[in-house]
């Protein structure tokens, strides 16, 4: 007989789960000492949200879903911002919410919620377990659920009675991958589909992909000359620095990468849902007037014909189709000059624009990109200040990127923690925002003490960037709201036992950053920004300015 933490546990075992994000609560004691002896390394983080960062980065990492355990009621409330990352990235993951006593049910007992009616839209699949002896059939389904189709999160609700009771069960074997063999006829009716192009554009994406797929990806663009795109934050599915990559689709986009989206006659599809952040907000392309034919690769049959007619569609592993795809003769292609002309207009837009002040982020950038190695690990959260990251950094290598695409602020320090943690021999860099980092800065804590040595790049300019962005756009010189009183951050670092250092001058940084990753800490390198550095290309004053003229 065990009680039902320890069931839990071992079902998290045979699936292969090594770490666990947690806030301890006393809903779910039981899974603690299950956790006690279990060889599964305990995270115990500062905030649910930051534990559900941590574990959906942890998804993107490994492929696997990443394991959160957050209390009832207000830990479950905090650890849905994570879950909404989750269900917006197509990351595997699962978080283990407590509950109150089953006997109590519907008696607006403490911190009583109906978890299926708070979770429902926020992820794939909301259950409470109610008896102990389904423990293991109910953790076997949530793996399932959560990377099969398009992955997502899943949230399982723990009555405290119902794991502490006992039960004499069997353990489940782990949830096994599908088999993922792609049809040589679909792979044809792709090829021939694509052959007929004019102006073709592949565009990779989603949350299903590996390094192998990215080296097929890179074969099959050179054999048949191809452009590939990426979607908003999903850079390091093909290296940046291959002549047929030509750009990310997204906020912030080249906006020549956005004409030719809208000039492509055939745009291939590899994972992507070709949703509304990519195609500008649908005025790059239409759903009710399509100009192009779209060949769509999507894991989830229901997202084929969801927005756009599929001709082909097919229901299939991104991954195993381009590997197909690469194996493929290719045509005698008409496009290298279209090709060219994309990679040509991704290295001008590569090129530094430069910004006011002493220290300048696409200085910072650019150097990161030329000195790092090419499996660093780089994170970051939502701001102005991640539209230089997207710019002018190249990503070279899968699995180095974390970022949201649900623009989830405070995403950076979490995601790096669990990186560090899960590559300690690997360098992991933070960039995050003043305002974005200040969301999850009591992470900081949770770094030092489990041993996690991110560099977290602070870039302070005293605001929220992107809303004064907005705001000047449309209430220029009205600020409202948007500025920020901010600590000594790197103090603050050195209170935790970090490695912390201020930087005011480009000169100044490679020494600093140099320094940082020499001590082996958890270091922290705030870089004071001028105050009309707003995005790559405008300052604060051009903003206003373009703003009153177009109101005037």
């Amino acid at each position: 007989m065990r009680h039902g933490g320890q069931i839990l546990v071992e079902a998290l075992r045979a699936n292969g789960v090594k770490r666990v994000f947690s806030i301890p609560g006393e809903s779910f004691l039981a899974a603690l000492d299950g956790l006690y002896d279990s060889g599964i390394a305990n995270i115990v983080c500062r905030h649910e949200g930051g534990a559900a960062m941590m574990a959906e980065a942890e998804g993107k990492l490994t492929g696997r879903p990443g394991i959160c355990f957050a209390t009832r009621g207000p830990g479950a409330s905090n650890a849905s911002a994570g879950v909404h990352v989750a269900l917006q990235d197509s990351t595997p993951m699962i978080l283990f919410v407590g509950q109150i006593a089953r006997g109590d049910t519907d008696r607006d007992a403490f911190q009583e919620v109906d978890y299926r009616a708070m979770f429902g839209p926020l992820a794939k699949w909301v259950a409470q377990i109610d008896q102990t002896d389904r423990i293991a059939e109910y953790v076997a389904r949530a793996f399932h659920v959560a990377c099969s189709g398009r992955p997502g999160p899943v949230v399982l609700a723990l009555p405290e009675d119902m794991l502490s009771g006992r039960a004499d069960i069997p353990d489940q074997p782990p949830a096994r991958k599908p088999l993922a063999e792609v049809a040589p006829e679909a792979a044809s009716a792709i090829a021939q589909a694509l052959a007929g192009a004019k102006r073709p554009l592949v565009v990779a994406g989603g949350s299903l992909w590996s390094q192998q797929a990215a080296d097929d990806l890179a074969a099959f663009a050179k054999g048949w000359d191809l452009p590939v795109a990426v979607p908003f934050r999903r850079q390091d599915r093909m290296d940046n620095t291959l002549p047929h990559y030509v750009g990310d689709l997204g906020i912030g986009m080249n906006p020549a990468l956005g004409e030719a989206l809208r000039e492509a006659d055939v745009i291939l599809s590899l994972g992507s849902r070709l949703g509304d952040t990519l195609t500008g907000g649908y005025a790059l392309m239409d759903p009710v007037r399509p100009h192009a034919r779209v060949i769509q690769v999507h894991p989830d049959p229901d997202e084929l014909g969801r927005l756009w007619r599929a001709d082909p569609g097919l229901a299939a592993d991104p991954r195993a189709v381009v590997a197909a795809l690469a194996r493929l003769p290719a045509p005698l292609a008409g496009w290298s000059d279209w090709r060219a002309r994309l990679r040509a207009s991704y290295e001008a837009w590569q090129t530094p624009r430069a910004t006011p002040g002493n220290l300048r982020l696409e200085q910072v950038v650019t150097w990161l990109t030329s000195n790092l190695p090419p499996d660093a690990i780089v994170t970051n959260g939502a701001g102005n200040y991640a539209s230089f990251l997207h710019r002018y950094y190249r990503w070279r290598q899968f699995g180095t990127q974390l970022a949201p695409t649900s623009g989830s602020m405070g995403y950076g320090l979490p995601s790096a923690v669990a990186a560090s943690l899960a590559h300690p021999d690997r360098t992991v860099v933070c960039l995050a925002g003043d305002g974005c980092i200040q969301m999850t800065l009591n992470e900081l804590s949770t770094a030092a003490q489990y041993g996690a040595s991110p560099i977290v790049l602070v870039c302070n300019n005293g605001r929220y960037g992107t809303i004064r962005m907005h705001q000047e756009r449309h209430y220029p010189g009205r600020v409202s709201g948007t500025d920020l009183y901010n600590p000594d951050f790197p103090a603050l670092v050195r209170a935790y036992g970090g490695h912390g250092e201020l930087v005011e001058r480009d000169e100044d940084f490679a020494p600093a950053f140099e320094r940082a990753r020499l001590s082996g800490r958890l270091s922290l390198i705030e870089l004071r920004l001028d105050h009309e550095a707003l995005t790559p290309g405008a300052t604060l004053t051009q903003t206003r300015e373009a703003a009153e003229k177009a109101l005037a």
